[in-house]
């Protein structure tokens, strides 16, 4: 394994190297040689802070060129964010061959006892890879696979974590949800994707349900998880690292990517509100840029679901047709979004299902 910002078993920081966090004492230069015998001053100065430094460590660490840098990682599937938080960038785009699914944001956070893994893609495959990029930070057991919600993008890699002993943890109602749309999950991905990309791809459904707000605990970092009320679906659950200010949103948060409405445009403007109104150093949204500022990220995606909304009132009011809407209602957010025309009128057609029963 190589070097990584992580708390790896004693025996394996033995024979790792650091050139970084390595310390040579070298004799300072002096017009006369000292006496034998006698130490240099500077020599045992470096000595002592070199001592100092490996004791401020925490038990087990294991020194490497990724240390606290972010953007530094020891593997190229996932992108160091903050200390000992990695996050992967998923593709924009529909499931295809090419991509094998990874077309979803999705990464890890490493305690000092154990890893807890967020989301895992929308196949065995790229959730392999996941489990690759954990192990090449840390041989510590990946005691969480938490899904911040039951979309196939972030959930159909599960299987790839089952051998650890896992726990699969969810919002309290994503097994239901998830339970429900399995069957069609994995014929549509089986069929975008082809036999070999999907190969060994399975449904792994939550067995820890989580219906209030819940602390995790990896050993010297918690972690804490927040069921949401219907937004973007049913089941949307953030993690928050609290030693890093870091929170995975999921997709309560989309970059770039057109949002998707598989539950509330009403409940998911308030719970972006709610979230806005929440520190956060820096968050992980489920598209688009395996991290972004906060509130800012925000924005952009509250300000659609805003037009929409108002446009179809409008609408709505003039006794318009939901046919009508999908033609024109949101138009001019048709620049900012990728795959617009893959989704928007979808949208448009769930907003206006809720919104005319107002």
């Amino acid at each position: 394994m190589t070097g990584g910002p992580s708390y790896p078993k004693p025996e394996a920081s033995r024979v790792i190297r650091s050139r970084r966090s390595s310390f040579k004492a070298r004799p300072a230069r002096r017009t006369r040689p000292l006496p034998p015998g006698m130490p240099d001053r500077r020599a045992l100065l470096l000595a002592a802070s070199s001592l100092a430094a490996l004791a401020a460590l925490p038990a087990g660490f294991r020194t490497g060129r990724a240390g606290a840098t972010p953007g530094a990682s020891p593997h190229p599937f996932v992108e160091q964010i903050a200390p000992h938080v990695y996050a992967h960038r998923g593709d924009v785009a529909v499931a295809t061959r090419e991509n094998a699914g990874d077309h979803a944001n999705m990464g890890f956070i490493v305690g000092r006892e154990a890893v807890a893994v967020i989301d895992t893609g929308g196949s065995a495959k790229v959730g392999g890879r996941l489990r690759e990029a954990v192990r090449a930070v840390t041989d510590l057991p990946i005691r969480y696979v938490i899904n911040t919600h039951m979309h196939p993008d972030h959930v159909l890699g599960n299987g790839a974590f089952e051998a650890e002993g896992t726990t699969f943890v969810g919002h309290h109602k994503i097994a239901r949800g998830l339970a429900a749309r399995a069957e069609r999950y994995l014929a549509v991905y089986e069929q975008d994707l082809g036999p070999e990309a999907f190969a060994g791809t399975k449904v792994v459904i939550p067995s820890r349900l989580i219906d209030a707000t819940t602390t995790l605990d990896l050993g010297g970092r918690e972690i804490v998880l927040t069921p949401h009320p219907t937004a973007h679906t049913d089941n949307d659950l953030t993690v928050r690292d609290t030693e890093t200010g870091t929170v995975f949103l999921g997709d309560l948060v989309f970059a770039e990517h057109i949002p998707t409405i598989d539950g509330s445009i009403l409940g998911w403007m308030a719970v972006l509100d709610t979230l806005a109104a929440e520190p956060a150093e820096r968050v992980v949204p489920g598209h688009g840029p395996s991290s972004m500022s906060w509130p800012d990220a925000a924005k952009p995606i509250r300000h659609y679901l805003e037009v929409i909304t108002g446009e179809i009132r409008t609408m709505i009011a003039d006794n318009r047709t939901l046919s009508e809407a999908t033609q024109s209602v949101g138009l001019s957010e048709k620049g900012a979004w990728e795959l617009f025309d893959t989704y928007h009128g979808r949208n448009v057609s769930a907003a206006f299902a809720e919104l005319e029963w107002e």
